[in-house]
């Protein structure tokens, strides 16, 4: 079925060329036949009248007028001269007829645009008449010289027209294939997708939009591609990561009840962590899968980007002095309200402050900042950490990442904390960005555009 519709779009095309060539060819062909015989016809009067018509300019030049010109014509036609047979009428100057027939009769008065079909008489370099002519169908007849010529120019246009034709049916096959090569190629690769081959790649051989779209294909493929094996590496980190707490669970839950454990403080202060560590992973997938939903509510409020801040300073000093990092707070005057949902805020400040405190070094800083920039408010966190390999900026907000052993999460951890950053974020209608290099500490920044008023 695809390959008769592909034949079938090929055809197609093949067909609209050659209608198209076959159109342009005649065209041109009643064109050119038209036109050759209106000159053809014109030469042949030129060639026969001419004597007449420099007769004639010279009989007005010699008397300055077509006094008696009547009785001269009918005499040159009576006697059968050349030229005299086919004329049909003498036209003065102001487009009077001189001398005429039924179709122009004397004294009748002829417009511009007949006039512009006869031949005009000279004489002192001033037009002083016209002649105007019954035609050449007489030199058409069959077996003379001027319809054999015309019938050798008729034959000479039918073959153009038909190798015209041939042309544009030989192009328009050369081009509906090279048109079509590009199509079947996209629809292979469409069906080896269906088929689980994910990303398969067609090769990009134009530059046209054919071409963008083997490109975009390609890229769709690769995203594809990328996408699903996130997908069953977070798969398996999950699985990885609730098997954790579960198996520990279990295995006081089995001790338990066997009575090789007694109950005591300290074992269920063990199983207590255990379970919060599953409920945390737990809230936190469902969080961010509320978010890949659209339907994340926010309980958006103005609010000061100085209070966001100091109130996330507030909720997190006393950790960062235990680890003896220092913790400040720097706004930028006069800033503008923001509309945020405040829970999810803090959570997103919280998440970057625990990232950064775990990976800052006794005796270094983290700088809470907010400024204005350009119709938004930038805010920022910045430690003097260990920082992040180059290698691994592009993936630290995908979910369960694990690049630098240096940075992987603890025992309390979900491994989800900056994707739930990231989706925050822009559930707000912001952006995320970090900036970082080993040795040099990290730079997490944020745009929030739903500015409000200024504060």
């Amino acid at each position: 079925m695809r390959t008769h519709a592909l034949r079938s779009i090929s055809f197609r095309l093949a067909l609209a060329f050659l209608f198209v060539g076959l159109l342009g060819a005649a065209l041109v062909s009643l064109y050119v036949g038209l036109r050759t015989r209106t000159e053809f016809d014109r030469f042949i009067a030129e060639q026969e009248h001419g004597p007449l018509a420099d007769a004639l300019a010279d009989y007005y030049e010699e008397r300055e007028s077509w006094e008696g010109i009547g009785p001269m014509l009918r005499q040159r036609r009576g006697a059968q001269m050349s030229g005299v047979a086919d004329l049909a009428a003498l036209v003065d100057a102001r487009g009077t007829v001189i001398y005429g027939g039924a179709r122009h009769p004397v004294g009748a008065t002829l417009s511009p645009r007949e006039l512009q079909t006869g031949t005009p008489l000279i004489a002192d370099d001033n037009i002083v008449g016209y002649l105007l002519y019954t035609g050449g169908d007489r030199h058409h007849q069959p077996g003379t010289p001027e319809a054999a010529f015309l019938g050798r120019i008729r034959a000479a246009i039918v073959l153009s027209a038909i190798s015209a034709a041939a042309a544009a049916l030989v192009v328009g096959g050369l081009l509906a294939r090279t048109l079509m090569n590009p199509i079947r190629a996209l629809t292979d690769a469409t069906q080896a997708i269906a088929r689980g081959e994910l990303g398969r790649q067609v090769e990009v051989r134009n530059r046209d939009e054919l071409g963008d779209l083997a490109a975009a294909f390609n890229q769709m493929s690769r995203d594809l591609d990328h996408t699903t094996q996130l997908r069953r590496q977070m798969m398996a980190d999950i699985a990885h990561d609730l098997r954790t707490p579960l198996s520990v669970l279990m295995g006081y839950t089995e001790a338990l009840t066997d009575g090789k454990l007694r109950g005591s403080p300290e074992t269920f202060s063990v199983m207590h962590q255990e379970a919060r560590h599953l409920d945390h992973l737990i809230n936190d997938l469902r969080l961010l899968s509320l978010a890949d939903a659209g339907e994340l509510a926010l309980n958006r409020v103005p609010t000061s980007p100085a209070v966001l801040l100091q109130q996330a300073e507030g909720a997190y000093r006393i950790e960062a002095n235990s680890r003896g990092v220092a913790l400040r707070v720097e706004v930028d005057g006069d800033l503008p309200q923001v509309s945020v949902d405040q829970d999810r805020m803090a959570q997103i400040f919280g998440n970057l402050l625990t990232n950064a405190i775990r990976h800052t070094p006794e005796g270094g800083s983290i700088i809470l900042r907010a400024r204005q920039g350009r119709g938004r408010v930038v805010f920022s966190v910045e430690d003097t950490g260990t920082g992040i390999a180059e290698a691994d900026l592009p993936y630290v907000f995908e979910r369960f990442y694990r690049g630098d052993p240096a940075r992987q999460q603890n025992a309390d951890e979900s491994g989800l904390g900056l994707a739930i950053v990231k989706s925050l974020v822009e559930a707000h209608g912001g952006t995320v960005a970090i900036a970082s290099a080993p040795g040099s500490g990290t730079t997490f920044t944020i745009d929030l555009f739903a500015i409000v008023s200024a504060s």
